[in-house]
Protein backbone atom coordinates (compact mmCIF):
# COMPACT_ATOMS: atom_id res chain seq x y z
CA UNK A 1 0.00 0.00 0.00
CA UNK A 2 2.87 2.39 0.76
CA UNK A 3 4.43 1.72 -2.64
CA UNK A 4 1.05 2.26 -4.26
CA UNK A 5 0.55 5.60 -2.53
CA UNK A 6 4.00 6.88 -3.50
CA UNK A 7 3.30 5.87 -7.07
CA UNK A 8 -0.12 7.51 -7.08
CA UNK A 9 1.37 10.70 -5.66
CA UNK A 10 3.84 10.85 -8.55
CA UNK A 11 1.10 9.94 -11.02
CA UNK A 12 -1.08 12.80 -9.74
CA UNK A 13 1.75 15.31 -10.07
CA UNK A 14 2.55 14.21 -13.62
CA UNK A 15 -1.11 14.35 -14.64
CA UNK A 16 -1.62 17.80 -13.10
CA UNK A 17 1.49 19.11 -14.84
CA UNK A 18 0.22 17.75 -18.16
CA UNK A 19 -3.16 19.50 -17.82
CA UNK A 20 -1.36 22.82 -18.13
CA UNK A 21 -1.30 22.21 -21.89
CA UNK A 22 -3.97 19.56 -22.50
CA UNK A 23 -7.65 19.54 -21.56
CA UNK A 24 -8.60 17.21 -18.68
CA UNK A 25 -10.74 14.97 -20.89
CA UNK A 26 -8.10 14.39 -23.56
CA UNK A 27 -5.45 13.97 -20.86
CA UNK A 28 -7.54 11.36 -19.08
CA UNK A 29 -8.10 9.47 -22.33
CA UNK A 30 -4.38 9.34 -23.11
CA UNK A 31 -3.51 8.39 -19.55
CA UNK A 32 -6.08 5.60 -19.70
CA UNK A 33 -4.81 4.36 -23.06
CA UNK A 34 -1.22 4.22 -21.80
CA UNK A 35 -2.27 2.39 -18.63
CA UNK A 36 -4.55 0.00 -20.50
CA UNK A 37 -1.76 -0.84 -22.95
CA UNK A 38 0.65 -1.53 -20.11
CA UNK A 39 -1.70 -3.88 -18.30
CA UNK A 40 -2.77 -5.58 -21.51
CA UNK A 41 0.91 -6.32 -22.24
CA UNK A 42 1.32 -7.75 -18.73
CA UNK A 43 -1.76 -9.93 -19.27
CA UNK A 44 -0.34 -11.30 -22.51
CA UNK A 45 3.02 -11.93 -20.89
CA UNK A 46 1.40 -13.83 -18.01
CA UNK A 47 -0.88 -15.78 -20.32
CA UNK A 48 -4.03 -14.24 -18.86
CA UNK A 49 -6.95 -13.48 -21.19
CA UNK A 50 -7.77 -9.79 -21.55
CA UNK A 51 -11.43 -10.53 -20.87
CA UNK A 52 -12.98 -13.00 -18.47
CA UNK A 53 -16.55 -14.10 -17.63
CA UNK A 54 -15.82 -12.83 -14.12
CA UNK A 55 -15.99 -9.29 -15.51
CA UNK A 56 -19.75 -9.70 -15.68
CA UNK A 57 -20.12 -10.51 -11.98
CA UNK A 58 -21.95 -8.13 -9.67
CA UNK A 59 -18.75 -7.25 -7.77
CA UNK A 60 -16.89 -6.38 -10.97
CA UNK A 61 -19.86 -4.40 -12.21
CA UNK A 62 -19.84 -2.25 -9.09
CA UNK A 63 -16.06 -2.01 -9.26
CA UNK A 64 -16.28 -0.61 -12.78
CA UNK A 65 -18.93 1.92 -11.77
CA UNK A 66 -16.89 3.13 -8.80
CA UNK A 67 -13.69 3.17 -10.86
CA UNK A 68 -15.40 5.27 -13.52
CA UNK A 69 -16.76 7.83 -11.06
CA UNK A 70 -13.55 7.97 -9.05
CA UNK A 71 -11.33 8.53 -12.07
CA UNK A 72 -13.68 11.03 -13.68
CA UNK A 73 -14.09 13.33 -10.69
CA UNK A 74 -10.54 12.99 -9.41
CA UNK A 75 -9.15 13.95 -12.84
CA UNK A 76 -11.27 17.11 -12.71
CA UNK A 77 -10.06 17.83 -9.19
CA UNK A 78 -6.41 17.48 -10.21
CA UNK A 79 -6.98 19.82 -13.15
CA UNK A 80 -8.80 22.58 -11.29
CA UNK A 81 -7.86 22.34 -7.58
CA UNK A 82 -4.51 22.45 -5.73
CA UNK A 83 -2.72 19.10 -5.57
CA UNK A 84 -2.12 19.31 -1.82
CA UNK A 85 -5.77 20.03 -0.98
CA UNK A 86 -7.08 17.44 -3.43
CA UNK A 87 -4.83 14.79 -1.92
CA UNK A 88 -5.92 15.81 1.57
CA UNK A 89 -9.57 15.18 0.71
CA UNK A 90 -8.62 11.76 -0.62
CA UNK A 91 -7.37 10.82 2.84
CA UNK A 92 -11.00 10.46 3.94
CA UNK A 93 -11.18 7.30 1.80
CA UNK A 94 -9.94 4.98 4.61
CA UNK A 95 -12.88 6.08 6.76
CA UNK A 96 -15.30 5.08 4.02
CA UNK A 97 -13.38 1.86 3.32
CA UNK A 98 -13.33 0.91 7.01
CA UNK A 99 -17.05 1.58 7.36
CA UNK A 100 -17.74 -0.48 4.25
CA UNK A 101 -15.50 -3.30 5.45
CA UNK A 102 -17.44 -3.48 8.71
CA UNK A 103 -20.89 -3.12 7.16
CA UNK A 104 -20.45 -5.13 3.97
CA UNK A 105 -17.52 -7.52 4.48
CA UNK A 106 -18.15 -8.22 8.16
CA UNK A 107 -14.67 -7.20 9.35
CA UNK A 108 -14.50 -6.17 12.99
CA UNK A 109 -13.24 -2.68 13.81
CA UNK A 110 -12.94 -1.84 17.49
CA UNK A 111 -13.68 1.54 19.12
CA UNK A 112 -10.03 2.53 19.49
CA UNK A 113 -9.40 2.24 15.78
CA UNK A 114 -12.58 4.20 15.10
CA UNK A 115 -11.39 6.95 17.45
CA UNK A 116 -8.01 7.01 15.74
CA UNK A 117 -9.72 7.27 12.37
CA UNK A 118 -11.87 10.09 13.74
CA UNK A 119 -8.73 11.98 14.74
CA UNK A 120 -7.41 11.50 11.23
CA UNK A 121 -10.64 12.85 9.77
CA UNK A 122 -10.36 15.89 12.04
CA UNK A 123 -6.91 16.43 10.57
CA UNK A 124 -8.38 16.34 7.07
CA UNK A 125 -10.95 18.96 8.08
CA UNK A 126 -8.17 21.18 9.39
CA UNK A 127 -6.50 20.98 6.00
CA UNK A 128 -9.71 21.59 4.05
CA UNK A 129 -11.16 24.35 6.24
CA UNK A 130 -14.58 23.81 4.56
CA UNK A 131 -16.08 26.92 6.14
CA UNK A 132 -13.07 29.14 5.56
CA UNK A 133 -11.99 31.38 2.71
CA UNK A 134 -9.80 28.64 1.25
CA UNK A 135 -12.75 26.42 0.35
CA UNK A 136 -13.58 26.13 -3.35
CA UNK A 137 -16.53 24.37 -5.05
CA UNK A 138 -14.00 22.56 -7.26
CA UNK A 139 -13.05 20.55 -4.18
CA UNK A 140 -16.39 18.75 -4.51
CA UNK A 141 -14.80 16.95 -7.48
CA UNK A 142 -12.23 15.53 -5.07
CA UNK A 143 -14.95 14.45 -2.61
CA UNK A 144 -16.80 12.59 -5.36
CA UNK A 145 -13.56 11.03 -6.57
CA UNK A 146 -12.69 9.90 -3.05
CA UNK A 147 -16.04 8.14 -2.67
CA UNK A 148 -15.53 6.42 -6.01
CA UNK A 149 -12.08 5.15 -5.07
CA UNK A 150 -13.29 3.87 -1.69
CA UNK A 151 -16.07 1.93 -3.39
CA UNK A 152 -13.62 0.55 -5.92
CA UNK A 153 -11.34 -0.73 -3.19
CA UNK A 154 -14.18 -2.53 -1.43
CA UNK A 155 -15.37 -4.07 -4.69
CA UNK A 156 -11.79 -5.17 -5.43
CA UNK A 157 -11.78 -7.01 -2.12
CA UNK A 158 -14.98 -8.83 -3.13
CA UNK A 159 -13.92 -9.57 -6.72
CA UNK A 160 -13.44 -13.12 -7.95
CA UNK A 161 -10.09 -14.66 -6.88
CA UNK A 162 -9.73 -16.05 -10.38
CA UNK A 163 -9.05 -12.58 -11.78
CA UNK A 164 -5.38 -11.64 -11.81
CA UNK A 165 -4.07 -8.20 -10.85
CA UNK A 166 -3.22 -7.66 -14.52
CA UNK A 167 -6.80 -8.33 -15.57
CA UNK A 168 -8.15 -6.03 -12.87
CA UNK A 169 -5.77 -3.32 -14.04
CA UNK A 170 -6.82 -3.74 -17.66
CA UNK A 171 -10.47 -3.42 -16.67
CA UNK A 172 -9.74 -0.44 -14.44
CA UNK A 173 -7.87 1.54 -17.08
CA UNK A 174 -10.61 0.81 -19.60
CA UNK A 175 -12.85 2.76 -17.21
CA UNK A 176 -10.26 5.56 -17.17
CA UNK A 177 -10.57 5.86 -20.96
CA UNK A 178 -14.35 5.93 -20.64
CA UNK A 179 -14.10 8.61 -17.95
CA UNK A 180 -11.97 10.70 -20.29
CA UNK A 181 -14.50 10.34 -23.07
CA UNK A 182 -17.28 11.52 -20.75
CA UNK A 183 -15.25 14.55 -19.64
CA UNK A 184 -14.39 15.42 -23.24
CA UNK A 185 -18.07 15.30 -24.21
CA UNK A 186 -18.69 18.27 -21.89
CA UNK A 187 -15.57 20.27 -22.78
CA UNK A 188 -16.24 23.30 -24.96
CA UNK A 189 -12.80 23.37 -26.55
CA UNK A 190 -10.77 20.18 -26.00
CA UNK A 191 -7.02 20.82 -26.26
CA UNK A 192 -4.68 18.24 -27.76
CA UNK A 193 -1.38 17.60 -25.94
CA UNK A 194 1.99 18.96 -26.97
CA UNK A 195 5.06 16.63 -26.86
CA UNK A 196 5.81 17.59 -23.25
CA UNK A 197 2.30 16.79 -22.07
CA UNK A 198 2.36 13.50 -23.98
CA UNK A 199 5.57 12.45 -22.22
CA UNK A 200 4.14 13.46 -18.85
CA UNK A 201 1.01 11.40 -19.47
CA UNK A 202 3.11 8.46 -20.64
CA UNK A 203 5.10 8.67 -17.43
CA UNK A 204 1.88 8.90 -15.41
CA UNK A 205 0.61 5.78 -17.18
CA UNK A 206 3.77 3.79 -16.43
CA UNK A 207 3.83 4.82 -12.77
CA UNK A 208 0.08 4.28 -12.57
CA UNK A 209 0.40 0.68 -13.74
CA UNK A 210 2.92 -0.05 -10.99
CA UNK A 211 0.89 1.75 -8.33
CA UNK A 212 -2.39 0.20 -9.42
CA UNK A 213 -0.87 -3.28 -9.22
CA UNK A 214 0.43 -2.63 -5.72
CA UNK A 215 -2.94 -1.27 -4.58
CA UNK A 216 -4.82 -4.29 -5.95
CA UNK A 217 -2.44 -6.70 -4.23
CA UNK A 218 -2.80 -4.81 -0.94
CA UNK A 219 -6.60 -4.75 -1.00
CA UNK A 220 -6.94 -8.40 -2.02
CA UNK A 221 -4.42 -9.92 0.39
CA UNK A 222 -4.66 -7.78 3.53
CA UNK A 223 -7.43 -6.99 6.00
CA UNK A 224 -9.03 -3.81 4.67
CA UNK A 225 -9.24 -2.02 8.03
CA UNK A 226 -5.52 -2.70 8.61
CA UNK A 227 -4.25 -1.92 5.11
CA UNK A 228 -6.32 1.22 4.58
CA UNK A 229 -4.42 3.48 7.05
CA UNK A 230 -1.31 3.24 4.89
CA UNK A 231 -3.14 5.45 2.41
CA UNK A 232 -2.07 8.39 4.55
CA UNK A 233 1.41 8.18 3.09
CA UNK A 234 -0.02 9.55 -0.17
CA UNK A 235 -0.66 12.88 1.55
CA UNK A 236 2.98 13.29 2.54
CA UNK A 237 4.12 12.57 -1.01
CA UNK A 238 1.57 15.01 -2.40
CA UNK A 239 2.58 17.81 -0.03
CA UNK A 240 6.23 17.48 -1.01
CA UNK A 241 5.54 17.31 -4.75
CA UNK A 242 3.02 20.16 -4.58
CA UNK A 243 5.61 22.39 -2.92
CA UNK A 244 8.45 21.48 -5.27
CA UNK A 245 6.63 21.33 -8.59
CA UNK A 246 3.71 23.74 -8.20
CA UNK A 247 4.88 26.17 -5.56
CA UNK A 248 2.11 25.30 -3.12
CA UNK A 249 2.98 26.32 0.43
CA UNK A 250 0.85 24.62 3.09
CA UNK A 251 0.02 26.74 6.12
CA UNK A 252 0.32 25.84 9.79
CA UNK A 253 -3.15 24.29 9.95
CA UNK A 254 -2.35 22.10 6.96
CA UNK A 255 0.83 20.83 8.56
CA UNK A 256 -0.92 20.18 11.89
CA UNK A 257 -3.71 18.37 10.09
CA UNK A 258 -1.23 16.24 8.17
CA UNK A 259 0.48 15.33 11.46
CA UNK A 260 -2.84 14.22 12.95
CA UNK A 261 -3.61 12.12 9.88
CA UNK A 262 -0.25 10.35 9.89
CA UNK A 263 -0.33 9.90 13.68
CA UNK A 264 -3.79 8.33 13.61
CA UNK A 265 -2.72 5.99 10.82
CA UNK A 266 0.35 4.84 12.74
CA UNK A 267 -1.69 4.33 15.91
CA UNK A 268 -4.24 2.27 13.99
CA UNK A 269 -1.44 0.12 12.60
CA UNK A 270 0.06 -0.47 16.06
CA UNK A 271 -3.31 -1.38 17.57
CA UNK A 272 -4.08 -3.73 14.69
CA UNK A 273 -0.76 -5.50 15.11
CA UNK A 274 -0.92 -5.88 18.89
CA UNK A 275 -4.54 -6.90 19.32
CA UNK A 276 -6.15 -7.75 15.99
CA UNK A 277 -9.17 -9.42 17.58
CA UNK A 278 -10.12 -6.70 20.02
CA UNK A 279 -8.71 -3.47 18.58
Amino acid sequence: MVLAMVGFGIEDALFKAATASVSPGIGTILFGVFGFTGFAALCVRAGDPLWSPHFFSAAMGWRSVFELSGRLFYALALAFAPLSTTSAILQAAPLVVTLGAAAVLGERVGPRRWIAMGVGFAGVLMILRPFGEGFSPTLLFAVAGMLGFAGRDLATRASAPGLSSWQLGTSGFAMVVLAGLLITAFEATPRLPDPRATLLLLGAGIVGVAAYTALTRAMRTGEVSVVAPFRYSRLLVALVLAAILFGERPGALTLIGATLIVGSGLYTLVRSGRAPKTA
